[in-house]
């Protein structure tokens, strides 16, 4: 089987796409030279990703340094699909934004309060789709 039958790169749109059917990902960070990574759930709206947080280390970090990466997989049927989002992190300030953040469908998954609300600018969105199988015979 060749690379090309196995492999498929995901236009811009299909990678925004699948990413917004998504509510689960893997948000990389670095603070001080040390990478982060934590689960969050999203919501994308207007090509750009939002969800809640709570004071601590996350919300720290993201200050500290504003560049992250988001990650979005899904495996079925055979086949693997991967999202990979670069990009800018801000907190959300103004009463309009906030606004338009709780009429989202975002909510918290755990019961805690989470109550600053982070929005992600894509600098840069990649998507790759995977047929999964065995090793081929050397």
């Amino acid at each position: 089987m060749h690379d090309d039958d196995v492999v498929e790169t995901l236009s811009t749109d299909e990678a925004w796409e699948f990413l917004g059917a998504q509510g689960l990902g893997r948000l990389a960070f670095a603070v001080a030279g040390d990478p982060e990574i934590v689960p969050i759930n999203f919501v994308v709206a207007d090509q750009k990703v939002y969800f809640r947080t709570a004071e601590g280390s996350k919300l720290l970090g993201l200050t500290i340094n504003d560049r992250v990466a988001l990650e979005a997989d899904q495996v079925a049927d055979g086949r693997a699909t991967s999202v990979i989002l670069h990009g800018t992190a801000r907190e959300l300030e103004t009463s309009a934004e906030y606004e338009f953040a709780e009429n989202l469908p975002l909510r918290t998954w755990v019961p805690t309060r989470k109550v600053h609300y982070i929005e992600i600018t894509a600098d840069q969105i990649t998507g790759r789709n995977f047929q999964l199988g065995e090793d081929p015979e050397r």
